[in-house]
């Protein structure tokens, strides 16, 4: 099996990111983006996707927390597609319902080369620690259409804000996590076209 590893970095005069993801890690990593909260989502988002993650980010989070995130959105979704290559046997499709105490979160991906974000989540706080909430729509805004990817997200049941947003994080390493993971049956691409 090859390593499915992406490594991608990105410097704009608002960014500075370095961003290195293994589909097939222990959940590991490292994260500093300067937004504590930030990191804990994108620890949540790794360890239960048992992902390896390496995210360093230098942003101006002086000014807010929308580009630092933004911007860390569309490199993650950038080294998913590196990692994963032509796509070959993999199961392309990943699906779980997470339950956080009294919240529960759904995420769904498809792998198709098309990129589509349905997000349903209300918050209703305006931040969390120092993360803006209407921030989690634009990150994941980001990672799917520069992955390319079908991302569904939406909240069953509301309730506590972080727990929501966790639960968020966590369903879509947890799908993701499915539709990477290789299907032994399938060789080639699965799909009628022949291409993701």
């Amino acid at each position: 099996m090859r390593e499915r590893i992406g490594r991608v970095s990105r410097k704009t005069k608002e960014t500075d990111i370095t961003l290195s993801i293994n589909l097939d890690g222990q959940g590991k990593n490292q994260i500093d983006t300067g937004i504590p909260f930030f990191d804990h989502m994108l620890d949540g988002f790794a360890r239960h996707g048992l992902f390896d993650l390496e995210v360093s980010v230098k942003g101006d989070v002086e000014v807010d927390s929308h580009h630092t995130i933004e911007d860390t959105g569309i490199v993650l979704g950038q080294a998913v597609a590196e990692a994963l290559g032509d796509k070959k046997g993999i199961r392309r499709y990943g699906y779980f319902i997470l339950p956080m105490d009294e919240t529960l979160a759904l995420g769904a991906v498809d792998l198709s080369g098309r990129p589509f974000l349905n997000f349903q989540a209300e918050f209703t706080v305006p931040r969390l620690g120092d993360m803006d909430t209407e921030m989690v729509r634009e990150f994941f805004y980001a990672v799917s259409y520069s992955a390319a990817m079908n991302l569904h997200l939406k909240i069953l049941d509301a309730g506590n804000n972080h727990h929501m947003a966790e639960a968020l994080f966590k369903a879509f390493g947890k799908a993701l996590d499915m539709a990477v993971s290789e299907e032994p049956r399938i060789k080639d691409v699965w799909s009628t076209k022949g291409s993701l």
